[in-house]
């Protein structure tokens, strides 16, 4: 009895490290993508004493501080979402499809010309990682395990989760509209793919957080990795 005991004991203390492990994943991956266009704002500010908003985040690659900030935190939100596990293997092939993606923007930056494959790669990597980042808020935060049914708090935050997912599919409408439909002239002059990319990175980084159950809507009592499902 003393030995089940012992071992029933180290199984609790293993599985209440990583309770801790994936809520502090979740909510580093969050912080990334609320806090990095604040960062790159702020990296500019320093090192150039300019306030000016570039046109996109992309373009504060040649901005000295903001554009190692940006490769920074591209390079930090892949490692985090490569070290993420979830509690279906999808949650996983999604997580590293993000890592991928995450490390194709830091590698294949916009600024480094005007009309080649890099530029059009950087694209192509930026789309699939607001991709997986919807497919997270709107799928896969949101499903409950078979059979169980999901608390009043599990809902709410499935509303987050939605709203959540939705303001980044229309953020990704607004920045193909701004750069394809509108004069750039009126696209530069209110910096309209920076803060649809901003509110977009917000968005995802919100729901993150959200899942994580750090700033509201948490289960009673629970300290459970997989709460949600």
């Amino acid at each position: 009895m003393g030995t089940n005991a012992t071992v029933g004991k180290e199984r609790a203390d293993e599985n209440r490290d990583q309770v801790i492990s994936y809520f502090t994943l979740r909510i580093l991956i969050g912080a990334a993508g609320v806090f990095l266009p604040l960062l790159t704002f702020i990296g500019k500010l320093i090192y150039e004493g300019s306030a000016e908003i570039e046109y996109s985040i992309s373009d504060y690659y040649d901005n000295g501080a903001a554009g190692d900030i940006l490769v920074g935190v591209l390079f930090a939100l892949g490692f985090f979402l490569f070290s993420y596990k979830g509690p279906a293997p999808i949650d996983n092939r999604t997580a590293n499809i993000g890592c991928v993606s995450a490390l194709g923007v830091a590698l294949f930056p916009t600024t480094f010309c005007s009309n080649c494959w890099v530029h059009y790669l950087h694209f192509g990597f930026a789309l699939v990682l607001f991709s997986s980042f919807i497919f997270f808020s709107i799928f896969l935060f949101r499903k409950t395990s078979p059979g169980k049914k999901p608390t009043r708090q599990k809902e709410k935050r499935n509303q987050v989760y939605l709203i959540c997912g939705i303001i980044m599919i229309l953020c990704i409408a607004g920045i193909a509209v701004s750069s394809f439909l509108l004069d750039d002239k009126l696209t530069s002059k209110y910096h309209l793919v920076f803060w649809f990319e901003s509110i977009a990175l917000v968005s995802f980084g919100f729901s993150w957080i959200t899942k994580a159950e750090f700033l509201f809507l948490r289960d009673s009592g629970s300290l459970r990795p997989k709460a949600d499902k």
